[in-house]
């Protein structure tokens, strides 16, 4: 039997200790809530194999996104049992904005993640 390793999520901070990624999925509607922490839940108690399973792209490096409706959340995964959600945004047009890219992949140099 194959086993399952369980995963730590870590998420985006400031120095003042608010929460980002929470705080901005507080302004989405209740179903984007919902699958937000359906996501969270699958990732904590399914680990690295739960990401076969989610929507998710390569966006530069390290950087990844998992897609929930229109919104994104970008994140790096560190190793098997730990990965960082490191930004969260809209997604306005066809692709991710350079500014919300540019937000995240700052993010992740600083906590030295790429």
């Amino acid at each position: 039997m194959h086993e399952v390793n369980t995963m730590n999520i870590y998420e985006w901070q400031t120095t003042g200790g608010k929460n980002e990624i929470e705080e901005y999925f507080k302004n989405t509607t209740q179903y984007e809530q919902a699958e937000y922490y359906k996501i969270k839940n699958e990732i904590e108690t399914k680990g690295y194999q739960a990401f076969s399973q989610l929507n998710t792209r390569k966006l530069y490096e390290k950087l990844w996104e998992i897609k929930i409706s229109k919104n994104r959340i970008m994140y790096v995964i560190v190793d098997v049992e730990n990965v960082y959600f490191i930004h969260a945004c809209k997604k306005e047009k066809g692709k991710t904005e350079k500014y919300e890219l540019d937000k995240a992949i700052k993010r992740a140099k600083s906590e030295n993640l790429m």
